[in-house]
């Protein structure tokens, strides 16, 4: 009988996740190409909140719309914290609609969504996106990845024991790409190729506390295990 699969964030979950962390996006008009960082929310029903530009080149497109709203593309990459190879994890793309919301604020509602990971692209439904909530490290998983990385040798190398063998021979690096309620997962690098394994928590966890006592769990585990050959460890 094979394992049952580890479970992980649903592409809607994963899309929250990467709305609920993103402190930068790009907007998309028939007019503009903008980067924005620092000047936007995101609502529990997964509206975009944006601060209107310093420049104000938006809300002069919204003044002269037809209609009072402009299609409007928004894109999100979500990008590794720590040094890896091949940083950029997800890209999210929200099709929809820009509108005013008062003198300076304006207000984007999605329409549709796609997620494109190293596995595939996923056409997410509004209701889905809607209904899905972010993952509750989400806010807190940069610090947390940065601070795992930091202590590398005590903490990702010992990690690795829990890896595939096949998965350790020909590795030149193994470090932490990303961290949810479910688990952590390492990426697996060689001079050619990476690989990316998830180490899946005994219980999900609900807040950053939880998370780092089922992490001291998968250490114990690691530790227990014989050492099969010395993994590299980041210089």
């Amino acid at each position: 009988m094979s394992a049952a699969p580890c479970p992980e964030p649903t592409p809607a979950e994963r899309a929250r996740s990467v709305l609920a962390a993103a402190d930068s996006l790009t907007v998309t008009t028939h007019g503009r190409r903008i980067e924005l960082i620092g000047l936007h929310t995101v609502d529990a029903a997964a509206r975009l909140l944006l601060h209107n530009p310093p420049d104000g080149h938006l809300a002069a497109e919204l003044a002269v719309a037809p209609h009072g709203d402009l299609a409007t593309l928004v894109e999100f990459t979500d990008l590794a914290p720590v040094a890896v190879r091949e940083r950029v994890r997800a890209r999210l793309t929200l099709g929809g609609r820009l509108t005013a919301l008062g003198p300076k604020a304006l207000v984007f509602n999605a329409a549709r969504a796609v997620l494109t990971e190293d596995d595939g692209t996923t056409v997410i439904g509004l209701d889905e996106l809607t209904l899905a909530s972010p993952d509750p490290l989400a806010t807190h998983e940069a610090e947390m990845l940065a601070r795992l990385d930091a202590t590398h040798a005590d903490t990702v190398a010992p990690l690795a024991r829990l890896l595939p063998p096949a998965l350790q021979l020909g590795a030149t690096e193994v470090r932490p790409l990303r961290l949810d309620r479910h688990g952590l997962v390492l990426r697996i690098e060689t001079p050619d190729t990476h690989h990316d394994a998830r180490l899946p928590f005994a219980t999900a966890a609900t807040h950053p506390g939880e998370a780092v006592r089922q992490f001291h769990l998968l250490l114990a585990q690691a530790t227990a295990r014989p050492r099969r050959r010395r993994l590299p460890t980041r210089s």
